[in-house]
């Protein structure tokens, strides 16, 4: 029998728009994954801490505010000190403010550690299909 996954989702610091997170964690469980909703307005840290006890395999974050880059200076270095290096990190949504391309805005995120950065408009079952495929190169399913 294969491990089922845990993923956590939320939406990044003091970003409200929790319906993304939402639809994002109904379509996780109906892809058979175990997942921590976390909510809205949620920390960095916070992500961080309840990876770690319930010692998940992936961490996928929404933002619309456009202030995720602020919100996740740091991110990957604090992953790596609590021992999550192997951790899958996905975010998507609207990720800084005013009108830039994607292309530069996918490499701003992945400086910060993201192995997946998606638009607004992503396709669900494309981030399952790409979460999937993540956790086996990193060994996890």
């Amino acid at each position: 029998m294969e491990k089922q996954a845990t993923v956590i989702t939320g939406t990044v610091g003091m970003d409200a728009h929790v319906i993304g997170t939402k639809i994002l964690s109904r379509a996780l469980r109906d892809a058979k994954f175990n997942v921590v909703e976390l909510g809205m307005q949620v920390p960095p840290e916070e992500f961080i801490e309840v990876a770690r006890e319930t010692k998940a395999d992936a961490i996928l974050m929404t933002s619309l505010y456009g202030m995720a880059e602020l919100d996740l200076r740091g991110f990957e270095k604090k992953c790596q000190e609590t021992g999550l290096e192997d951790l899958v990190l996905f975010i998507g949504g609207v990720l800084s403010v005013g009108r830039q391309d994607f292309g530069e805005v996918e490499k701003k995120f992945k400086k910060l550690g993201f192995d997946k950065v998606y638009p607004p408009e992503a396709d669900l079952k494309l981030v399952i299909e790409d979460l999937r495929n993540e956790l086996r190169v990193k060994g996890k399913a």
